[in-house]
């Protein structure tokens, strides 16, 4: 339980950061985004952790989905349109041909990570002092 709550902590932070950065002015797109992915991705190993399933070191949501599908399919269903934020976690770091991701697509990457924290903290049994929300 203890490593979910880690994984939990980190996630809500990953938020946090990606909303300072898109607050900021001028608003820090990639970073944010950067931390939208971060977040999804560690609230998907936060419930792959409490359900004892193990997953490789990657920053690819889609692949972390399906190692959900056995155990909670509903749930890995429900989160499929997450998988857009993987090229966030390694392809924005990098210069290249990544174009600038836009205020509304950082807007939706940050919706999309708090949808995966909304679908994934019910699922856990975990106090609500926890703080990790």
């Amino acid at each position: 339980m203890e490593l979910v709550r880690q994984w939990l902590g980190k996630a809500k932070q990953d938020i946090l950061a990606g909303e300072a950065l898109l607050a900021s002015d001028p608003p820090f797109l990639y970073p944010a985004c950067f931390h939208a992915q971060q977040a999804a991705e560690k609230y998907l190993k936060a419930l792959l952790t409490w359900h004892q399933i193990e997953f490789p070191k990657t920053h690819a949501i889609e692949q972390l989905l399906e190692l959900l599908k056995p155990t909670v399919r509903d749930v890995a269903l429900s989160l499929r349109e997450a998988v857009v934020l993987t090229p966030f976690g390694v392809d924005v770091r990098y210069p290249g041909d990544q174009p600038e991701p836009s205020m509304e697509e950082t807007r939706q990457a940050l919706d999309l990570a708090r949808q995966v924290r909304d679908v994934v903290l019910p699922i856990l049994p975990l106090k609500p002092k926890d703080g990790l929300g």
